[in-house]
């Protein structure tokens, strides 16, 4: 029995859209989804159920850090059979080529969590995004000329950090961006073998300081989970 979740069975769709804020998911819903009903708001993490192009979705709120999404991606797997899963959040751009408002999905993501430490000691696992996910992802950006970034990103367990420099390591060896979930999520997929994607949306810059406005973020959002839709049913 979950101890998260409250919805019955049969009411969590396979394919679920997985955004940081809850009431990003109450939006989502409404705005991508046919018929549409929520089936959670226990601790007022939101999540709902509908259709897109004729195929059940799902879309539930995961909270910030690895820690609560990883709650939330074992309850859906184990208690509900979901078997594909896909992050739709924001990110800030270690590169300076990576400009506000662009798409980049993780092909991979590193972390300074300690999530997996107990599990691979003194030793490094790399987690990694679904082929399958990620190649119909591509092909679908691309039909639709919405330009994508991919690569390698750090899932972090701080928002705020001591030393502002600190990205600059990282981003000489080449991750594209910095969010707080990924990591997690590629794991827990890993782990029970099912499918996992990252889609992540640059809202500001660690280069240049610049951060996007409300409304930019919405638009460019909606880019995003139009690719992340697709994703799931085609």
């Amino acid at each position: 029995m979950s101890t998260h979740l409250e919805a019955k069975n049969g009411e969590i769709a396979q394919s679920v859209l997985l955004p940081g804020d809850p009431m990003r998911a109450k939006w989502i819903a409404e705005t991508f989804l046919e018929d549409p009903f929520c089936y959670n708001d226990v601790r007022a993490m939101l999540g709902y159920t509908g259709t897109f192009r004729g195929k059940r979705v799902s879309v539930q709120g995961t909270g910030m850090g690895i820690p609560s999404a990883l709650i939330y991606c074992h309850e859906l797997i184990n208690d509900y059979g979901v078997k594909n899963l896909i992050r739709v959040g924001s990110a800030g751009s270690y590169q300076p080529d990576i400009k506000l408002r662009d798409i980049v999905i993780a092909m991979a993501a590193s972390s300074t969590s300690g999530i997996n430490n107990s599990r691979f000691v003194n030793a490094d696992y790399s987690p990694t995004a679904n082929f399958e996910l990620f190649m119909k992802a591509a092909t679908y950006a691309k039909s639709q000329g919405i330009p994508i970034k991919a690569g390698n990103v750090l899932s972090t367990d701080e928002f705020y950090e001591d030393d502002k420099d600190a990205y600059k390591l990282w981003a000489e060896f080449g991750i594209l961006c910095v969010e707080m979930e990924a990591a997690g999520l590629y794991t827990i997929a890993a782990k029970h073998n099912v499918r996992a994607l990252a889609f992540l949306t640059i809202s500001d810059s660690l280069v240049s300081g610049i951060r996007s406005s409300a409304e930019e973020r919405e638009t460019t959002f909606s880019q995003m989970v139009e690719i992340a839709l697709h994703t799931l049913v085609e």
